[in-house]
């Protein structure tokens, strides 16, 4: 059996239970100091750093009974972010103990404030500990470094998990729920920018029985704010154009798509957040206001992905028209400007090939009078 000493998010015993794949009830947890050393947050981050502090001491959690599985499982999950298991000495009660302790890599972050683990569970606990459950599931699969290199986007997907899990349920008229979902087994055959999980499961029909085992694959994305920019004194309307690889890979003729701003919801961000900061990124716009358009699947039937998708308000002059994008993402992004009879005679005829767009557009033309008025 084996005693760890941890300093940073792995005293949340949620996250903890978690990477070692059972709870703690046979594991003894104490509080302990490690000697010149404090907790900081890493400025603009939201995971702690260890810094050097002489006379000070780094309390932390002392787990005493670890089995080797524990300590192989732990050190999977500390090698995504490049930590190595080293042994050290802390302080617990008074008594000196020679315990292993992951040590953090050189990283060149700024130490912040001093970090505290109540100010960081509330916000970052849930997600972290579900960004955990699909790292140890690529556990056997894929290298530490391989899940490192994704862990991005794994935070992603985990942080809209825990958004759905906090919504207020909404039902279809049967009433039936994730609950009537029986799962046998869960993997991720693929997973890089995005993953692929294939299911074995059960499902409830509607005769109140469960169906055969069946197998579902189920495209993993993270959520995603989209914005119509609209200009209600000008009545026109601001679109993207970029190459999508949809089109691309299904044949069609024209992969460059016109759509609306859109971006994933990066952890920690709310929807309304996102929405102003793609709409500075890939077309440099500050909008005055944003109305909800609808929220929800765009194509449940074989993604999660969510669309929260706003109609903004913006000023629109001709040279609000102009390229865009981050350039470390790769993006290549152009603004178009139409008035808003071009826009919907567009529509008509079928040069608006994007769904959400589309919809966009229909809620505009519902609610065009009201946005105008008074503007």
């Amino acid at each position: 059996m084996s005693d760890l000493f941890f300093f940073g998010t792995l005293r949340h015993l949620p996250l903890l239970e978690t990477v070692i794949g059972h709870d703690l009830s046979d594991i003894t947890l104490s509080e302990a100091s490690f000697a010149d050393h404090q907790i900081h947050w890493a400025d603009g981050h939201a995971f702690p750093l260890l810094v050097a502090s002489p006379g000070e001491a780094a309390v932390g959690l002392l787990a005493r009974g670890l089995s080797a599985e524990d300590v192989a499982r732990l050190d999977y999950y500390e090698q995504v972010f490049d930590f190595d298991l080293i042994w050290t000495e802390v302080t617990e009660n008074g008594v000196s103990r020679r315990v292993q302790m992951f040590w953090p890599p050189k990283t060149g972050h700024t130490p912040g404030p001093l970090f505290q683990l109540e100010d960081w569970a509330p916000k970052w606990g849930d997600i972290n500990t579900r960004a955990a459950v699909e790292v140890m599931r690529h556990r056997g699969h894929k290298t530490a470094a391989e899940v490192g290199a994704m862990y991005g986007m794994i935070h992603v997907r985990a942080s809209a998990h825990v958004a759905a899990q906090a919504e207020n349920p909404v039902l279809g008229p049967s009433g039936m729920q994730a609950s009537d979902v029986v799962n046998r087994d869960i993997s991720i055959p693929y997973a890089n920018f995005f993953a692929l999980e294939e299911r074995a499961l059960r499902f409830r029909r509607f005769d109140g029985s469960l169906s055969e085992e069946v197998e579902r694959a189920i495209f993993l994305s993270g959520d995603a704010a989209l914005v119509l920019p609209y200009d209600p004194v000008r009545d026109r309307v601001l679109l993207v154009e970029q190459v999508r690889m949809g089109p691309l890979a299904r044949g069609d003729h024209g992969p460059w798509q016109l759509e609306p701003i859109a971006g994933r919801v990066d952890p920690g961000e709310t929807p309304l957040d996102a929405a102003h900061r793609e709409a500075r990124e890939e077309a440099g716009l500050e909008l005055s206001h944003l109305h909800v358009i609808h929220e929800g699947y765009p194509s449940p039937g074989t993604s999660s992905e969510f669309f929260y998708t706003y109609l903004g308000i913006a000023d629109l002059p001709d040279e609000a028209a102009r390229l865009g994008g981050v350039d470390g993402e790769h993006e290549d992004i152009k603004g178009h400007i139409y008035d808003f009879d071009t826009v919907m005679a567009m529509l008509d005829r079928g040069d608006i090939r994007v769904v959400p767009l589309a919809l966009a557009l229909h809620w505009l033309a519902r609610n065009r009078e009201t946005m105008r008025t008074g503007a």
